[in-house]
């Protein structure tokens, strides 16, 4: 009667658990989610900035979709769930190559610029009045110059921030070189007053 029992017990474990198996519901919530956040990366440029991220993160939805055609729901969840997690890492890679890319602009831009009023303050030295500021400041141009270009590898964001700073300053002394230039000197000031 004990093994008639036990038989039976197993019997009804094993129909509730074929019974919650069969009606377990697809991971709806979890494929919007992993949708989401693929369209997101694609929007962020990950298809043009983390390429290697991007399609992993599309090989593990791939996975979850053919599990969720197999009715393998459960598993199909934990995939929807790894594929939103690397769809947000592509994401933020290529949000960080994107700016890194800006900043890498940015640095050859201003550096240019910085060699132009270079040039023109050799030119123009003998006329400067602030020789000291013009001086701490050039120091201080060219290191933050080395630190920004250094710094793009590891926090492009910060980066331009910084070379956002240097270019007010390299703006400042480019803009005086120009006042100077276009300030007549003493020889012709004189002239004109005769006149």
């Amino acid at each position: 009667m004990k093994h008639v029992r036990l038989s039976v017990s197993l019997l009804v474990v094993l129909a509730f658990t074929l019974v919650f198996i069969g009606c377990a519901k697809p991971p709806e919530a979890e494929k919007q989610a992993a949708k989401a956040a693929m369209d997101a990366a694609i929007s962020a440029g990950a298809d043009k900035y983390a390429t290697d991220s991007l399609d992993a993160a599309k090989k593990i939805w791939d996975t979850a979709e053919s599990q969720m055609k197999e009715k393998k729901y459960e598993e199909a969840k934990k995939s929807y769930i790894d594929a939103t997690t690397a769809f947000k890492k592509a994401s933020m890679e290529s949000g960080k190559k994107a700016v890194a890319d800006q900043a890498n602009a940015a640095f050859a831009t201003l550096e240019e610029s910085w060699k132009n009023v270079e040039a023109t303050a050799k030119k123009m030295g003998r006329k400067l009045k602030d020789k000291e500021a013009w001086t701490t400041d050039a120091k201080a141009i060219s290191e933050g110059l080395g630190r920004a270009k250094e710094m793009i590898a590891t926090n492009p964001s910060q980066a331009k921030a910084k070379l956002d700073d240097l270019k007010t300053m390299v703006e400042k002394w480019g803009n005086t070189f120009k006042e100077m230039a276009a300030a007549p000197t003493k020889p012709e000031a004189a002239k004109k007053e005769k006149k």
